[in-house]
């Protein structure tokens, strides 16, 4: 009965999914077909590649080449077959003009079959180029867009739409410009080859044919088109899924919800499966369509031609080249279908790459930021937030009107309750967002009057969730300065009470850390964090809870190192255990998204009914009195 039920909701929760999934990219419009051709272009100016517009040029002149050579291919084959079937008074001539009509056939095919080749050895550079370009471009972009575009993306979506739209740039280039419009321009040729050389009926039989071919081809197309949006949408679902479960196993593990991450996932390759056999069975009621309509052009194309040459307007060579030059333009024909709905989803998928880096991030640049200069005092940097506040568009609360100073050479704690605005102030004072009310000044200067990159030398974060790259502990530390040498590394490690414990490893510095650093413990991954944060050698030093996985004894061990680091140096501290930043040169109580007291230890915990001295009596309680 289990069993049941559960494949009983697996199929209710199918139309679900495929509803949201479809809802999700029917509303994706495509760009107008101009507007695509043009970001197309530009994508190739920008693309660097060598020899740009030689290649371009030359390029294009052979596929023009190769396609008015295969309209000529038939009529010298024809000539050939005239020439075998005239009569002849010496059968050594009639044998010497049918083959050099026959070889010069053979050389015209050749060439004609060469030049698309050798037009895409000279293209292929430029279409890598605009690949690489396109897809860098995006992904250097989407670095530096701001955080509310990273915390609402998921990765594993992002990641596809860059790779689907970098392809497509290569396919539009390669499949759009030599061949579809080649393909018109050998119709409109062969048309005219057909009209002078024989009857204009022979030229309107192969224009109509092919109108007849395309207009159908895309009114099935358009139908199949449908199919290929779900599966696009549920490749992205399924990748964002698989990502997200792979990512957080250790949730997923913790609650037990293997079966459920891998029934999501199976759903969405479901919604997949569906439409793939869709799109399969109307790909061969599409081909079989095709099909018919190709072979009733080459029926009509041969009786009318057999009529005329029984009329004796006409030699049996003229018949084969009438017939062959159709054939020749049937053979572009073939992937009309595939071409058009390539050409549709790899518009649209160029343009949902687009999209993202028409995204303006919310912190940028000024265009006359200037980098922060060195600090005038040896103790530090200093800063300052003067009556900031800032509201978050998915919380009823904010940061008001926050005002302090951080003398250089000084520590502030920052204590209060989970979603008092601590971290908020952490990713101003970083500029990882900017106020919306007042400013936030270091050394004297608004953080957006500064480059980006001088204020983050300048200022050094060790997080309470120290995140690792997928690489060794050497690249791990050096990731802040990646120019130290390696002594210099050894020191941050070693002063971050990480050096014995790296040592003690068979491969040592080279050791790598997994996935976000899976494989150390979180005791290990924030000393990685605190030595990342100790070779960076920043005028400004914010610890946001980075002994909070620390056992006891190293968390003491560390406090007398980061006491260390202080010197020459403004620190802001983020602590939710007030023994760490007892010593601390002030102290900012946050409650609600405001400063509710202020001042050093001694003086907060003298303060009767004080927020501070509520919470230290609660610490000091529960370590007088365990449980």
């Amino acid at each position: 009965m289990a069993m049941r039920g559960e494949r009983s909701g697996r199929r209710r929760a199918d139309p679900e999914v495929r509803a949201q999934l479809a809802g999700v990219e029917t509303r994706t419009e495509g760009p107008g077909t101009l507007g695509a051709l043009m970001d197309l272009a530009r994508l190739v100016s920008r693309s660097r590649a060598p020899w740009l517009r030689t290649r371009l040029t030359g390029a294009i002149l052979l596929t023009l080449i190769g396609k008015a050579l295969g309209v000529l291919a038939p009529l010298a084959l024809g000539a050939a077959v005239n020439r075998l079937a005239a009569d002849q008074g010496a059968a050594v001539g009639v044998a010497a003009g049918f083959v050099a009509f026959a070889l010069g056939w053979a050389v015209i095919r050749f060439l004609s079959s060469a030049a698309p080749q050798l037009s895409d050895m000279v293209f292929a550079p430029v279409r890598q180029a605009a690949q690489r370009t396109t897809a860098a471009e995006t992904f250097a972009h989407a670095l530096n867009l701001s955080l509310d575009f990273h915390q609402t993306k998921r990765s594993g979506s992002l990641s596809r739409t860059v790779e689907r739209g970098s392809r497509a740039v290569d396919f539009l280039l390669r499949i759009l410009a030599f061949n579809l419009i080649p393909t018109g321009l050998e119709l409109i040729l062969a048309a005219g080859v057909l009209a002078g050389a024989y009857d204009w009926r022979f030229g309107a039989v192969a224009v109509a044919v092919v109108v007849i071919y395309a207009v159908i081809t895309f009114a099935i197309s358009n139908w199949r088109l449908e199919h290929r949006r779900i599966m696009n949408a549920a490749d992205s679902e399924a990748a964002g899924q698989a990502v997200d479960a792979l990512l957080n196993y250790e949730t997923v593990k913790a609650f037990g919800a293997e079966a459920r991450a891998a029934d999501s996932y199976e759903r969405a390759l479901g919604v997949y499966g569906d439409a793939a056999v869709k799109a399969n069975n109307s790909l061969a009621v599409l081909n079989m369509t095709q099909g018919l309509i190709m072979n009733v052009g080459l029926g009509v194309m041969a009786v009318m031609a057999g009529f005329e040459a029984a009329a004796g307007r006409m030699g049996p060579g003229d018949v084969t080249a009438a017939v062959l030059i159709l054939i020749s333009l049937y053979a572009p024909l073939n992937i009309l279908g595939f071409a058009y709905r390539e050409i549709r989803q790899s518009f649209i998928d160029m343009e949902e790459m687009l999209k993202v880096t028409r995204q303006s991030p919310q912190v940028a640049d000024a265009p006359d930021a200037l980098d922060l200069p060195p600090p005038a005092d040896d103790r530090g940097g200093a800063v300052a937030f003067e009556g900031v506040g800032f509201q978050h568009s998915s919380r009823a609360t904010g940061l008001d009107d926050i005002s302090f100073i951080a003398a250089p050479g000084t520590t502030t704690a920052l204590v209060g309750p989970s979603g008092a605005g601590k971290s908020t102030i952490v990713k101003l004072a970083l500029r990882l967002l900017d106020p919306q009310v007042g400013r936030v000044l270091i050394d004297g200067l608004d953080a957006r009057a500064v480059t980006q990159a001088s204020l983050r030398r300048a200022v050094a974060l060790v997080p309470q969730d120290v995140a690792l790259f997928n690489d060794s502990l050497a690249v791990n530390i050096a990731f802040a300065r990646p120019g130290a040498s390696e002594a210099e590394v050894w020191a941050a490690a070693d002063a971050a009470e990480l050096g014995d414990f790296i040592r003690g490893l068979p491969e040592g510095m080279e050791t790598r850390v997994g996935e976000r650093g899976l494989k150390l413990s979180g005791g290990e991954r924030q000393r990685v964090g605190i030595a990342r944060a100790l070779l960076a050698d920043p005028r400004i030093l914010i610890l946001d809870e980075a002994t909070s996985a620390l056992d006891s004894r190293t968390e003491q061990a560390i406090q007398k190192t980061l006491r260390k680091a202080r010197a020459g140096r403004t620190t802001l501290v983020v602590a939710h255990r007030l023994s760490t930043i007892a010593d601390a040169d002030q102290i900012l109580v946050l409650k609600d998204g405001r400063i509710v007291e202020r001042g050093t230890h001694m003086e907060l915990v003298a303060r009767q009914g004080g927020e501070y001295a509520s919470l230290w009596r609660k610490q000091t309680r529960g370590a007088r009195n365990p449980a």
